[in-house]
């Protein structure tokens, strides 16, 4: 039995995804049947025929307990679902089957280290602040055990430690912080180390965090291998990772082992080793090829390292320690933006909610390279609109001090201005090696500027890529066009090469294809001439834009792989499946950009580009890179005709995105939309509210995850909007449309295929009214409370503008149903949505891989699926908040997307659905209680004859609602659910019932329905495709 991670939250993404699957596929391939226990349902282990037996619900102790009973597994696996899966291991009883690999490992103490060097910081049991504690340090570390990384933090001053210490406590799970000397400005590392049953152990890879100690390892800017330590201190921290590994008692299995160490004098500290596949395994199997995951679950059977085949040599073993001559960078993306009023501030509370990763022969080129893929908005590091660069030099300096997602920005900033790379050092503590390499590039900049495009020779172009610039600085650096300067790069005969990752540093030939690009002169790519798609993923994770696009991503492949195709990924993201090197037949490890995609082009010639299943990052290309393809007229590699975009074309998702165009469209199909306009200043936005009246819902055009949407009701707030929240002019549009006060809002998940058949995948109610984002909102499939004509508007009006659209895959769309019972089309998105996996797995049919082979030719019927399927059962979505996070933050739920991730609930009621979904995202619904209010709730509450107690609103006196929290008396205090809607409290209100009448019932998804349907139609397309 293996554990998986639970829904996606920060500091426990989608790397334990890909974890899980390596696995349950690697359990799979040495005969064992293999049951997973997940929540998750936007994953791809939690797939039904990924597992034998796919258990999708809360994972608490009593349930995974009669899973046990149930299943009655040999063995337990829980070092794959991160911190999640270790706790609950850890409370399981005595009774239950053996845990395998590293979590027979015994806690690590002080004492356990000591036995051992190094040294291992100070460390209590107990966070009580004392006087000796509190004096002993400027500052102080306090870390929760067992937590995730969640409610730790470095105090300053005793009050600051107090309000950590009380947050570490509730956030742990033994009830313990850690409270250690600050180690502020020391340099940090981190090995990732494997043992097996015969004590064999290896150093997978070596990181170096740019960012001093300080920063959580998840929110630095890391590289690898490390750079800044010599022969003799990197052996050192080799063999006290040997030793630790070994005297801690991971059996067998992976280890994550962090390390301080003092600049000054070389001092060594341990910060902390993780018993497991961590997050930085995920990094490291990436950035070196070696699949950790996959190795441990082979080694938690019973196999030792030197009997393990190295999948990409094919003639080195698993023992053969991997060696790379190529530098990685991973750069951590935040959503600070998403939660107002909390503070930009890194700390040892991990923040971020995605990372990219490059790859390349230098730091330089892999750094320029990691800062696109980010995906923000630069096209490298400098040469381009910086804002910093309008700072004082007091903000500049209060940047360089204090860790922020910008500080990289201010270092440029910093440079441009003058400051000395030893200035910046007395500042920031990076490391002097780091800032000289980025002022190298500022000089190289300068040189660019210095130039036109006609100047820079051949020798010059081979000098600035080989420093990671991309032609898009480089044009703006020369005052010239992007595609000017890939005309003049080109013509002086500089294009890139592809470079494979082989875990030998080329010592040994590389048989899987992962590759990376660099401008020098040999290319190790050899493109085959075969009938072949390209697939552009996702890139970093994001609020808005998830795992359930890679989920997506992976199931193109999959299922093009199988009908016959040879798949290629292109993604920049570390920590998911579709950058796993078995996933798909070639991989690009690449920014998502013009110039990084048209390259890769050129280079392989596909028959087919997917672009539509990587969310808004494939769709903003997809233009551009049909101009690029028709302008360059690309004849496929197989020789069956030209290049294409498949799918929907980008032609009918701009008229889906481009208002105007839209409005035409839904006119001329009698299809009913709110009232709105588009407005490109601020006397249209005016103009247009006053015309249709207030609230009114205000948001940038083509946005996902409701970037910048807010509900306003009067003037006032609508100019603060448009003054704060966005820039609106003729370039960038605002939408203004009319808000449906306590409507119902329905997403429809639908297939289309060229022969003009149109599909409903899913109908879904949310529970929350209309103007909470459809990503925040729990939702039902089947729906409960919509009227049969209702939902037979939404199915006509689905498939007529399908039709209209002339769409080719899938296509979401979002309707509202008024109080008076009229239906709304609220949006329509041609493309694949974050509903698709929660769909597939609800009706027990992978639309992903339906539409992908549509997308190559496949009708609909000829898949089989030709109807609307309404399961018996009921399957209700809910979604994750990291609220705790983001202190000071408001947690009003609203039109701005700001979930994390999302669990599943399934039953054969929808009280039991709700209950379980709720059970899985964490809450606590309350089977007894008693009902505190204030005076006007009370009354109301009063004369129904409902017993409840009044209490005082806060500025009424005391005591009042805030001191009852603060003793505990309040639901609050113990993650009860806050409900905010009248039909998410009647939705609790039959789930509480459903749990004080019967005992959750435990089913596997397979039990639910036969999926050997779906998977023999599949079998049976990939017959037929073409």
């Amino acid at each position: 039995m293996i554990l998986g991670a639970g829904p996606i939250v920060i500091g426990q993404a989608c790397e334990f995804d890909y974890s899980g699957t390596q696995a349950c596929k690697a359990l799979a391939e040495e005969g064992y049947e293999v049951v997973l226990v997940n929540s998750n349902p936007a994953t791809i282990m939690t797939d039904p025929d990924l597992a034998h037996r796919t258990y999708i619900g809360p994972m608490t102790p009593p349930l995974v307990e009669r899973i046990i009973d149930a299943e009655r597994p040999d063995a337990l696996l829980p070092t794959m679902g991160g911190q999640t899966a270790l706790n609950l291991a850890g409370i399981l009883p005595p009774s239950s089957p053996p845990r395998t690999a590293s979590s027979s490992s015994r806690p690590w103490t002080a004492s356990a280290s000591r036995r051992r060097p190094p040294a291992s910081a100070p460390r209590l049991r107990s966070a009580s602040p004392s006087p000796r504690t509190s004096g002993s340090s400027r500052s102080l570390c306090a870390r929760p055990s067992l937590s995730g990384g969640t409610g730790g933090g470095i105090a300053y001053n005793r009050a600051e430690f107090e309000d950590i210490c009380r947050a570490g406590l509730a956030a742990s799970h033994t009830q313990q912080v850690l409270v250690e000397k600050s180690l502020l400005g020391w340099k940090e590392y981190e090995l990732e180390v494997m043992r097996d049953m015969a004590d064999n152990v290896v150093i997978i890879c070596s990181i170096e965090n740019i960012d001093p100690m300080g920063v959580h390892t998840g929110d630095s800017i890391t590289v690898a291998p490390a750079q800044t330590l010599t022969d003799k201190e990197y052996q050192r921290l080799r063999d006290y990772s040997v030793a630790i590994i070994r005297e801690i008692g991971v059996e067998c299995g992976g280890s994550n082992v962090q390390f301080a160490v003092n600049p000054a004098d070389g001092e060594v500290m341990v910060i902390e080793m993780n018993p497991r596949v961590s997050r930085s395994s995920a990094l490291a199997s990436k950035a070196t090829g070696f699949p950790i995951a996959k190795m441990a679950a082979k080694l938690s059977v019973g196999y030792t390292l030197d009997q393990i085949p190295n999948d990409i040599t094919k003639k080195t073993p698993a023992s053969f320690e991997p060696s790379i001559d190529y530098v990685v960078t991973k750069i951590p993306r935040f959503a600070f933006e998403k939660f107002p009023g909390s503070e930009p501030i890194l700390t040892t509370q991990m923040k971020s909610v995605g990372e990219a990763m490059a790859l390349g022969r230098t730091f330089q080129e892999s750094f320029q390279k990691a800062v696109r893929s980010l995906e923000t908005g630069f096209a490298g590091w400098g040469c381009g609109p910086i804002k910093e660069l309008d700072w004082d030099w007091e903000k500049i300096k209060y940047s360089l001090r204090v860790p922020n997602p910008d500080r990289i920005h201010a270092i440029y900033t910093a440079f441009k201005k003058g400051m000395r790379v030893q200035d910046i050092h007395e500042i920031s503590f990076i490391d002097k090696w780091f800032l000289t390499e980025l002022k190298e590039l500022v000089d190289v900049e300068q040189f660019l500027v210095s130039r036109s495009l006609d100047q820079l020779s051949k020798d010059d172009f081979y000098q600035v890529k080989r420093r990671g610039f991309s032609d898009k600085q480089i044009a703006f650096a020369t005052s010239s066009s992007e595609s000017d300067v890939r005309s003049r790069r080109l013509a002086l005969g500089v294009a890139p090469t592809y470079k494979r990752v082989d875990t030998c540093a080329a010592e040994f030939e590389a048989n899987t294809p992962y590759m990376y690009s660099s401008y020098e002169y040999e290319c190790e790519s050899a493109p085959t001439n075969r009938k072949k798609v390209l697939i552009l993923g996702g890139g970093p994770n994001r609020i808005g834009q998830g795992i359930e696009f890679d989920y997506c991503c992976c199931h193109a492949s999959f299922a093009l792989r199988e009908a016959g195709y040879e798949t290629i990924m292109m993604n920049s993201n570390p920590e998911t499946v579709s950058t796993d090197y078995d996933t798909s037949d070639r991989l690009y490890f690449e920014p998502l950009t013009v110039e990084d995609v048209s390259n890769v082009l050129d280079l392989e010639r596909p028959d087919g580009i997917i672009v539509q299943f990587g969310g808004q990052t494939p769709l903003k290309l997809a233009l551009p890179i049909q101009r690029y393809i028709e302008e360059n007229k690309l004849v496929s590699a197989s020789g069956t005709g030209n290049v294409k975009i498949w799918g929907t074309s980008p032609d009918s998702i701009d008229a889906a995105e481009d208002r105007k165009r839209f409005n035409a469209i839904l006119e001329e199909l009698g299809i009913e939309q709110p009232k709105g306009g588009i407005a490109r200043s601020e006397a249209d936005a005016l103009a247009i509210a006053s015309e249709i009246g207030y609230p009114v819902v205000v948001r940038p055009s083509y946005v996902l995850g409701g970037r910048a949407m807010e509900i306003v009701y009067n003037d006032e707030k609508l100019i603060k909007y448009l003054a704060t929240a966005v820039q609106v002019d003729p370039e960038r549009p605002v939408l203004v449309d009319k808000y449906l006060i306590d409507a119902v809002e329905i997403d429809v998940d639908a297939l289309a295929d060229t022969a003009g058949n149109v599909v409903i995948g899913g109908i879904m109610e949310h529970i929350e009214q209309a103007g909470i984002h459809s990503g925040d909102s729990a939702c039902s499939l089947p729906t409960r409370t919509v009227s049969a004509p209702c939902l037979e508007v939404i199915r006509s009006w689905t498939t007529k503008l399908a039709k209209r659209l002339n769409v080719c895959g899938l296509m979401n769309c979002q309707y509202a149903i008024s109080t008076s019972g009229d239906v709304f089309l609220l949006e329509a998105n041609p493309r694949a949505s974050r509903t698709v996996p929660f769909v597939s797995k609800a009706i027990g049919h992978p639309l992903a891989k339906y539409a992908s082979l549509v997308m190559s030719g496949v009708t609909l019927p000829e898949l089989g699926f030709t109807k609307e399927v309404v399961p018996k059962h009921v399957s209700v979505k809910e979604a994750v908040f990291p609220f705790e996070k983001f202190q000071g933050c408001d947690i009003l739920l609203g039109p701005e997307m700001r979930s994390t991730g999302e669990v599943m609930g399934i039953d054969y009621e929808f009280s039991g659905a709700f209950a379980k979904a709720q059970i899985a995202a964490g809450q606590r619904l309350p089977l007894g209680f008693n009902i505190i209010a204030t005076s006007g709730t009370a009354k109301v509450l009063q004369l129904e004859g409902v017993p409840v107690e009044p209490v005082l609103k806060i500025h009424e006196g005391q005591p009042n609602a805030r001191d009852m929290l603060k003793n505990g008396r309040l639901a609050l205090a113990y993650k009860v659910p806050i409900i905010t809607t009248v039909d998410g409290a009647r939705a609790s209100i039959d789930a509480i019932k459903s749990l004080k009448n019967k005992s959750i019932e435990t089913l596997a998804l397979q039990d639910y329905f036969q999926t050997a349907d779906a998977s023999a139609d599949l079998q049976a397309a990939a017959q037929i495709t073409p």
